[in-house]
């Protein structure tokens, strides 16, 4: 079996960026590491956003739905990034943060998410292309 869409495997990607992320540290504030499950409403954006993605992999079928679900989730991993940064750096003005790695990981989600939105237009454009044919 062969896997003929390439923007299956950057919204599989995406899905693998933001359920690790999930379970790294985020930064360590003080000197405890931060996880982003100790703040609830992150730890429920992320898992929102990781369900998204992968629900997005099943719809193509309807390029359209794939396409609005998967912009949704662009922006949604976006509203992840900013609240991760007020909960990060809305602590006591003394405090020391050191920013983890795993906050790449955020990045790295959302440039697999745009590759796959890029991979969704160039299908669209295909399928048009062989509707102007017949």
């Amino acid at each position: 079996m062969q896997i003929q869409r390439i923007q299956t495997v950057f919204l599989l990607l995406a899905v693998i960026a933001m359920v690790v992320f999930m379970f790294l540290p985020m930064a360590v504030i003080g000197e405890v590491p931060f996880h982003p499950y100790d703040a609830e409403i992150l730890l429920i954006v992320n898992i929102l956003i990781a369900a998204i993605l992968f629900l997005a992999i099943f719809m193509f079928n309807n390029l359209k739905r794939q396409k609005t679900v998967t912009l949704v989730s662009m922006l949604l991993i976006v509203a992840s990034m900013v609240t991760s940064g007020f909960i990060l750096f809305n602590n006591e003005p003394d405090t020391q943060v050191e920013i983890g790695g795993s906050l790449i990981l955020l990045l790295a989600a959302l440039v697999f998410s745009g590759l796959a939105y890029r991979g969704m237009n160039k299908d669209e454009k295909l399928l048009r292309s062989y509707d102007r044919l017949r």
